[in-house]
């Protein structure tokens, strides 16, 4: 699990005083590890979200294509 509590303590202590090159990597790797889990639980989440439509039909929620959303 990740040390949210170490993150919290990491970026005080960069605020307050700065980090040693140690605690920076090691800053740098805890946050990378939390944005990797929140990414994947949001994926987790949307994967099993279903729309509702006014005939009361389920459907599954569909990825969006990001190549033609950016040509608009």
């Amino acid at each position: 699990m990740i040390d949210i509590e170490r993150i919290n303590y990491l970026a005080k202590k960069s605020r307050e005083q700065g980090l040693t090159p140690a605690e920076t990597a090691e800053q740098a790797k805890l946050r990378r590890a939390y944005i990797d889990a929140y990414k994947r639980n949001l994926t987790a989440q949307l994967d099993n979200t279903y729309i509702v439509d006014e005939a009361g039909n389920k459907r599954k929620l569909e990825k969006k294509n990001v190549d033609e959303q950016a040509k608009k």
